[in-house]
């Protein structure tokens, strides 16, 4: 205790210059800390809205993910009434809802356009999925109606001219591989943020979209988790109660996700990596300062038989005591920009490929905290050391005649 007490009164003898060692120190773990809280945002954000688009484990009949279908509906999921209520019956799930994948032609009488539509439970779909889907005009659909009722995006009710209780038909391949047509109800029109989706967006009641393709089968079966965290040990115990199934995660469903961790890890990676050479750089130039300020001093100590291991550990706990001070203030700096952006109400501009923005928010993550504060620590811990190891084994009489 004592030599770390000797350590920062040796800081303290120049303070000008370890004050702005200190404050690059501090700014250098406060970007890191912001840019990582910020890339941890970003994770969190995308992993729930994959997980409330597809849902947490998506089960399937074999060949639905990996094969073609000649006719719509081959690889279909039979009997998902009694297999839904099984999979509820497994802990953690918090609901199982079908859903039937199809495309075909949606027309205003006038003019026609590719659509790709999904069948959906709409009595608890919309209440799962929460702001994912988001009603920009309407209101959701309920099931079982004289005329089907549908929600379509935006753009693609810009293309039909559509509004809330226009009338369209649907027409789509059957899977006896015949043309069949309904009329519907536009009763929402809603958006996802992808321009290139809400072209061609159509949601439907589940069991009008089986009518249409003369079917009772359904595609998949989206089971939701009360936690995401239970996804893996969900699906382990799924493989093993329905062998006969295809099992996907959300994960391996997210291709969005994946991509985005991908490039934001390069990235703040990468500005973690610069910020601990600037770090490296700024303590070199302080503590090299300090050891040729010191070197007849060093040569005192080791005529009065200080070894050289003594006199740089004294050097290295100077490190520690500007670089742990200057971690604790940039750990300070980022905490308040984070409770700031709380209240800041800032919005990031939209991605590419998207027509919305999001907030700006940083997390606080204690184990980021805590790595990048014993990363900036060790890397001034390495800087006075490589400062300070060649002028304590510089011969005495030489450390006591330098100039």
């Amino acid at each position: 205790m004592k030599w770390l007490l000797f350590a920062c009164k040796n800081v303290l003898r120049n303070r000008r210059r370890s004050l702005m060692a200190l404050i690059i120190t501090a700014v250098g773990t406060a970007a890191a800390l912001v840019g990582g809280g910020f890339a941890q945002f970003t994770y969190d954000a995308l992993r729930e809205v994959s997980a409330r688009e597809t849902g947490h484990v998506v089960v399937a009949a074999r060949d639905f993910f990996d094969g073609d279908e000649d006719v719509p509906m081959r690889n279909g999921l039979a009997g998902a009434a009694a297999l839904a209520e099984r999979l509820r019956a497994q802990p953690g799930v918090r609901a199982v809802l079908p859903r039937v994948q199809f495309s075909g032609l949606i027309s205003n009488g006038d003019k026609s356009t590719v659509f790709i539509g999904s069948g959906v439970a709409p009595e608890i779909d919309f209440r799962v999925r929460g702001m994912q889907t988001g009603f920009i005009a309407g209101e959701p659909f309920g099931a079982g109606a004289d005329v089907p009722e549908i929600a379509i995006g935006k753009e693609l009710a810009k293309i039909m001219k559509a509004r809330v209780g226009s009338s369209l038909t649907l027409l789509a391949t059957t899977t006896e591989g015949n043309l069949n047509a309904v009329d519907v109800i536009v009763r929402g029109i809603i958006s996802v943020g992808v321009p290139d989706i809400d072209k061609r967006l159509v949601l439907a009641d589940v069991a009008a979209v089986q009518k249409l393709l003369l079917t009772d089968k359904v595609s998949t079966l989206s089971v939701y988790l009360k936690e995401t965290g239970d996804t893996d040990a969900t699906a382990a115990r799924l493989a093993a109660a329905f062998p006969q199934l295809e099992r996907r995660t959300w994960l391996d469903l997210a291709v969005f996700y994946k991509s985005v961790r991908a490039l934001y890890d390069r990235i703040f990676g990468m500005l973690g990596a610069i910020m601990l050479v600037i770090v490296l750089f700024a303590m070199s130039n302080t503590l090299g300062m300090a050891v040729a300020e010191r070197t007849r001093e060093i040569g005192t100590l080791r005529a009065i038989g200080t070894q050289p291991g003594e006199i740089v550990r004294n050097f290295m706990l100077e490190g520690v005591a500007i670089g742990g001070a200057g971690a604790l203030t940039g750990m300070a700096l980022a905490g308040a920009v984070t409770v700031l952006l709380v209240f800041a109400g800032i919005q990031m501009p939209p991605p590419p490929g998207r027509s919305s923005g999001y907030p700006l928010l940083i997390n606080f993550s204690a184990s980021l905290y805590l790595f990048t504060g014993l990363a900036v620590a060790g890397v001034s811990t390495l800087a006075a050391y490589l400062a300070s190891a060649k002028a304590a084994r510089k011969p005495i009489t030489e450390a006591l005649a330098h100039v």
